[in-house]
């Protein structure tokens, strides 16, 4: 029985790789300094254009908004607290105006779902010439707001509008009639139509990204298991869609709750302020009677309410999230 060979004795650690890593350190830190200091660089025209754009004006709207402030001077103006805020809570005006800007909303937004759906089920057909129809239909939303207002404006026009004459053609109606002059219902509707008409491609594209990721197989079983078009649709289509229809209302609610510029091209409001949205009647408090607080306690009662929508939507996304399987 031999003894076993002794055991090789380990060599001491060498201390050179140390050193090199120690050296190397300072150097590593120098570099990411510079590259921090150059991110800050790059980001600070940014910065600046953002304080100076949107924080630094909402933060002097909302030190406004507990003054009495009636010009647009510099100035010495009275503290009045939450005045203002009661105040225009109080203003049966704004009321009326929460009334016109809940029903647009509402109408406006479950129309461009609906219809939205609908065109971006023909938008993934498998058509000729589909990214033709893609483009053709796109055009309505790249149009801006105040372009599409004027568009409408004239179609809508009470002497020479292209409305009248096509339906007084086709023997629709007896004789041209006033869109936005005369009843406030109506001139409200016809702001709905020319919103829908231009949002409604937009929220068609969300939804055809959706309807996109949806493996095609989900569809050949339905089929083989005997289900329809239309089953297929509420079993399958549309519980898959919910993220998407979620972000959609999100985007589209907020977006129409502070609606301002097409009221503004189209109707100004009128007739008998039967347009005036809260937006509307924010710029008016602010702008042309020149209270400056009023308006100040408007837009930031107008950001409350658009948290909330926004708070309860995702909620509502939450729990169908949870109860899905």
């Amino acid at each position: 029985m031999t003894a076993a060979p002794p055991a090789r004795a380990r060599p001491a650690p060498s201390t050179g790789g140390g050193a090199r890593r120690s050296r190397r350190w300072p150097l590593a830190r120098r570099a990411g300094g510079g590259q921090l200091r150059l991110a800050l660089v790059l980001l600070l025209p940014a910065a600046l254009v953002v304080f100076g754009v949107v924080l630094y004006p909402a933060g002097r709207a909302l030190v406004i908004s507990f003054y009495d402030v009636d010009s647009p001077f510099p100035g010495r103006y009275p503290f009045v607290g939450l005045h203002n805020y009661t105040e225009v809570l109080a203003d049966p005006r704004l009321w009326a105006a929460v009334g016109h800007t809940a029903y647009f909303t509402l109408v406006s937004t479950m129309l461009e779902l609906v219809l939205g759906l609908g065109l971006a089920h023909l938008l993934a057909a498998p058509l000729r010439l589909r990214w033709l129809f893609r483009a053709i239909v796109i055009l309505p939303w790249a149009l801006p707001t105040i372009v599409n207002g004027a568009m409408w404006r004239w179609v809508l026009n009470a002497q020479y509008g292209v409305a009248n004459a096509l339906l007084t053609d086709l023997h629709l109606q007896g004789g041209y009639r006033s869109w936005l002059g005369n009843d406030p219902f109506l001139a409200l509707n016809m702001v709905i139509v020319a919103d829908v008409w231009k949002n409604t491609s937009l929220v068609a594209f969300f939804l055809l990204a959706g309807l996109q990721t949806i493996p095609s197989g989900l569809y050949e079983a339905a089929r083989v298991d005997g289900a329809g078009p239309v089953r297929s649709f509420f079993r399958i289509t549309l519980p898959l869609l919910v993220p998407n229809i979620a972000l959609v209302l999100v985007l589209r609610t907020i977006e129409a709750f502070k609606v301002f510029d097409i009221i503004y091209v189209m109707t100004g409001g009128g007739p008998a302020s039967g347009t005036q949205t809260v937006t509307f009647f924010t710029y008016l408090q602010a702008f042309s009677a020149q209270r400056f607080s009023t308006g100040a306690s408007l837009a930031y009662l107008t950001v409350v309410a658009v948290l909330l929508l926004a708070l309860v939507y995702l909620r509502l996304l939450r729990q169908s999230e949870l109860r899905s399987p």
